[in-house]
């Protein structure tokens, strides 16, 4: 009785063993894993900064245009933006370029313009640059809409029709006129500072990030 005590005793060390190893193991085999991931996580965020530095580069080079030109205009710091308010370029309601509009966009358009085609990388990383309108929320959404999408075609006539300037030509390829409306207006009052036209990027960089963050999800959703 003692002996078979004793050989079930170790037949269960060893059973108790080989768990353990088996244990150790699988958590050797996923703290390797672990680390791939990290590895690839980090691959890829030094992948999108790379990626994103043209990208500051160029707002860069716009805010300093701005500024040394004395064109004063709100550029946004992350995005690249140029806000022009509505005082600047329309009556309100009005849809017909005022001839102070028609003199800043003749000093404003050249120098922007040529930031864009001051260097090949600058070129290449904007795809597209949209132009635009954007009102309060005062009056009717439909009205609005229509109003901010003839303002940003007014403005795009205006630089392609009566405007000469060097870099005209791939400008052109490059224009995109919308209406936002009352999209992006504070819905609680009738904010004048809503009323304006956005000269805004679109960045190559944007869309490599949007389909790296999507192939990733998907890759997730795999696991």
């Amino acid at each position: 009785m003692n002996d078979f005590t004793k050989a079930d005793f170790f037949e269960s060390e060893i059973a108790e063993d080989d768990d353990s190893s088996i244990y150790l193991y699988i958590g050797d085999l996923m703290s390797g894993l672990l680390m791939f991931f990290m590895l690839l996580f980090i691959t890829a965020l030094l992948q999108l900064a790379e990626k994103d530095a043209p990208k500051r580069v160029v707002i860069g080079n716009v805010v300093g245009q701005m500024k040394s030109n004395n064109i004063n205009v709100k550029v946004s710091p992350e995005t690249g933006d140029v806000s022009i308010q509505e005082s600047i370029l329309f009556a309100k309601g009005s849809t017909e370029l005022k001839p102070g509009g028609k003199a800043f966009l003749r000093s404003f358009i050249p120098v922007y313009s040529g930031v864009i085609f001051s260097k090949p990388e600058f070129e290449k990383e904007i795809s597209r640059v949209v132009i635009e309108g954007n009102t309060s929320s005062e009056g009717d959404y439909q009205a609005n809409l229509q109003l901010s999408l003839l303002r940003s075609s007014s403005v795009a006539k205006f630089i392609f029709s009566d405007m000469n300037f060097t870099t005209k030509a791939p400008l052109s390829q490059k224009i995109l006129a919308a209406g936002r409306g009352e999209i992006e207006a504070d819905k609680t009052r009738d904010n004048p500072g809503d009323r304006k036209v956005v000269f805004r990027f679109q960045f190559r960089s944007d869309d490599f990030n949007q389909k790296n963050i999507k192939n990733t999800s998907l890759q997730n959703k795999k696991l």
